[in-house]
């Protein structure tokens, strides 16, 4: 017998209109940090080793002609993971949770498959990188470093409960600040920067300008973190015996949506602030001094020393260390939780692992195939590569049935999208899917 336990009754859509968005009161600036978790984890989560070698190598070959993605993926970012966050606060299920209830089982399940496949593939970069961070700042074997480093992250999602862990992810997210500094210890031609910033330069778009627009959006628009996000605010409703999902208290609406919007804005807003401060950095360094063949985070920490100095060295290297222990457990998670709700298990990381072992197992998995790809010697750009042509393919269908989901009553009751979410969602599912096909004449 399956040990997911789910709840019918909350199918039942409530009896009155819902919507409405304005908090029953203002939060301190304070206040706000300690109640956004889901949406501020999950944007800094979004610059990870991997993201951070995807944004080095756009400034470096370049230039400050790419700066112009970091504003026009946000609102994009904003909707898809505020409709995420939506989801699961509302009907207290996660993502694939929800699409089996109204897609086939197959469909789901390989969705659900190729999500595992890009999260291993993303988990192995990760940790390499991190161990390479770690080998650079204080020596010793690299993989030993990777080892620990995997292990660590592995026993501290398996035996810290879920509400002391997600706190320490959160001032994790601190450690995307060493990005923001790093720009100020190099010159930086701000008039250039302010030109460019905004405009695509229409001249650029070439093949391989296009290919790296298409890397761009493939990491700042990724499918786990759809699922992520989705997951823990249901697994906010279960932590917190008060609070149930919105479809059977709606009473609890107007704070829980203006806290998921905030939540969402200031984590995507974060996101891809870093994500434009590693572009500019590199442009500024890189990109100037003709050192264009980036491959890897590590490396372009390495360039910068000889030419911004051993501060920004250390920094840049540091910032890959405390984003990746904020990205290997959400990529892990996120695997988790997909297969675990496709599969109906009991998930979630508040659970004790003796009472959601299956949930536990498949975490343990994720965690432990990805660390091996390091040991079978292989090439981590591969490895980014196979995840971000799975991740770019993917992100388009799991969108679009997303939005389909969030127009049906029977799932969402009162609370389907608003005319903004519903604009800006559908207009991130196209885009999603021209870079997908713009990947597929790459390739071919």
């Amino acid at each position: 017998m399956s040990d997911f336990v789910q709840d019918r009754s909350s199918a039942a859509p409530p009896s009155h209109q819902a919507q409405v968005q304005t908090p029953s009161k203002r939060l301190t600036l304070w206040d706000t940090f300690l109640h956004v978790g889901p949406g501020l984890v999950t944007g800094a989560s979004d610059d990870d080793p991997s993201g951070i070698a995807t944004y080095s190598q756009a400034g470096a070959q370049f230039g400050f002609s790419v700066l112009w993605m970091a504003f026009f993926s946000y609102p994009l970012m904003c909707a898809v993971q505020e409709i995420s966050a939506r989801i699961g606060r509302v009907t207290g299920r996660g993502i694939a949770a929800n699409l089996l209830r109204s897609y086939p089982r197959p469909v789901v399940v390989t969705i659900v498959l190729l999500l595992l496949i890009s999260s291993i593939f993303n988990l192995g970069a990760d940790l390499g990188a991190m161990g390479e961070a770690m080998h650079m700042l204080l020596s010793g074997a690299r993989w030993f470093h990777i080892l620990w480093l995997g292990v660590a992250s592995l026993l501290l999602q398996v035996f810290v409960r879920y509400t002391r862990y997600v706190n320490y992810l959160k001032w994790l997210s601190f450690s995307l600040f060493a990005y923001v500094i790093t720009v100020f210890l190099v010159h930086i031609p701000w008039t250039t920067v302010l030109r460019q910033s905004f405009i695509p330069p229409i001249s650029n778009f070439h093949g391989a300008y296009i290919t790296m627009i298409v890397a761009v959006l493939g990491t700042t628009i990724s499918p786990y973190l759809f699922f992520w996000q989705a997951s823990q605010e249901a697994e906010e409703v279960k932590d917190r015996k008060l609070e149930k999902p919105l479809i059977r208290a709606p009473e609890q609406a107007p704070d829980q949506l203006w806290r998921i919007k905030l939540d969402t804005y200031l984590g995507m807003a974060a996101s891809n602030l870093v994500a434009f401060f590693i572009m500019l950095t590199s442009a500024a360094t890189l990109f100037v001094h003709g050192d264009t063949d980036i491959q890897t985070a590590t490396q372009a920490a390495r360039a910068l020393e000889p030419l911004a100095g051993r501060y920004a060295y250390v920094l840049f290297s540091l910032g890959i260390i405390g984003t990746g222990l904020l990205a290997v457990p959400v990529l892990a998670g996120a695997a988790a939780y997909a297969a675990g709700e496709a599969m109906r298990w009991r998930v979630g990381l508040e659970v004790k692992p003796g009472k959601a072992t299956k949930f536990y197992a498949a975490l343990g998995a994720a965690m432990l195939i990805g660390l091996s790809l390091n040991f079978i010697h292989l090439d981590p750009i591969k490895a980014l590569f196979i995840a971000a042509v799975i991740n770019g393919f993917l992100a388009s269908p799991v969108m679009a049935m997303m939005m389909l989901l969030t127009q049906d009553r029977k799932t969402m009751g009162d609370f389907t999208l608003p005319a903004y979410l519903r604009i800006f969602g559908w207009a991130g599912t196209v885009v999603m899917g021209v870079a997908s096909i713009a990947l597929l004449f790459q390739l071919f």
